[in-house]
């Protein structure tokens, strides 16, 4: 090594990441922000002052777009086969919506989804080593993608002047919870929480996501949904909190699995529609059970 080599200062290669990091994730929050502060009215809107039809015309875009988004991960390059799953995907939400509770039409959309997955799959063999892969997918994506998001608007529909209230609860248990963990995972969080799927999240930041949730049950018991008993509402937090963590990871094994880093592209800082409602699809499944377990019916 010459003098003049010697005297050349190296570029340290890891020098300015956590600035970089930081600006990033500062301009991240700020997209958020903006997007949350555009849908947000909407679907205010569309709860209180709207037909409950039109928000369930609201909700089936965003399920569409979520099957194609699913469907793109698990059929890559068939675009009929994505169609395909699209398609069920719209059956799927279809039955549950204008079934209004009728056994029959539910039972044999469910019965019907999943048979069908690899009899659709023997039109579209492709190859061999991931035909099982797909008509598991086929089978299955209608039915995670198409009922879950619907139950939003039949809890509109359904729990009459407290429908709303019960959907907004049901967004703030996501919302509130992926709020929750964000902030406690980026400033408190130490230890991995599952780092083979998600290496980002933390038990610290589990802990805020629940704490989050609660949060929402407690603004909607105090506030806008005081007909919610308190203890019903934090014990519905908690679980539905818990289990929304437990969907944001399992779509992250689904892209994990695809080598997909994002679902897609559609909603400004958050990816895909995927990426946004991945807690979403659970907690309304399990406020939606609590709501024909335990409140009066129609």
């Amino acid at each position: 090594m010459t003098p003049s080599e010697a005297n050349v200062p190296v570029a340290d290669p890891h020098a300015g990441k956590g600035k970089d990091d930081t600006k990033k994730a500062n301009s991240n929050l700020a997209v958020r922000i903006a997007t949350a502060a555009v849908g947000a009215p909407l679907i205010i809107w569309l709860l209180y002052k709207g037909a409950p039809w039109g928000f369930y015309l609201l909700v089936l875009p965003a399920t569409l777009i979520g099957a194609w988004e699913l469907f793109n991960m698990t059929h890559p390059g068939d675009r009929k086969a994505q169609w395909m799953g699209v398609g069920m995907s719209a059956v799927a939400s279809l039955a549950t919506y204008v079934s209004d509770g009728d056994t029959r039409v539910l039972l044999t959309m469910i019965v019907a989804v999943p048979l069908a997955g690899p009899l659709l799959t023997l039109v579209r063999l492709g190859d061999m080593r991931t035909a099982a892969l797909r008509a598991s997918a086929m089978g299955f994506g209608p039915l995670y993608i198409g009922i879950p998001l619907t139950l939003l608007a039949v809890l509109r529909r359904d729990l009459g002047a407290d429908g709303p209230a019960y959907v907004v609860l049901t967004i703030m248990f996501a919302w509130f919870g992926d709020t929750g963990g964000y902030f406690a995972g980026r400033f408190l969080g130490r230890h991995k929480l599952y780092e083979a799927v998600s290496p980002k999240k933390t038990i610290e930041g589990a802990i805020g996501g629940l704490g989050g949730s609660v949060v929402g049950a407690l603004l909607a018991h105090f506030w806008f949904l005081p007909s919610l008993p308190l203890v019903h509402g934090v014990l519905l937090a908690l679980v539905a909190g818990a289990l929304g963590q437990a969907g944001d990871l399992g779509e992250s094994v689904l892209k994990r699995s695809t080598g997909v880093k994002d679902s897609g592209a559609i909603v400004p800082g958050h990816g895909g529609i995927l990426d946004r409602v991945d807690a979403l699809l659970v907690t309304s499944a399990v406020t939606f059970l609590y709501s024909i377990w335990f409140l009066p019916r129609r």
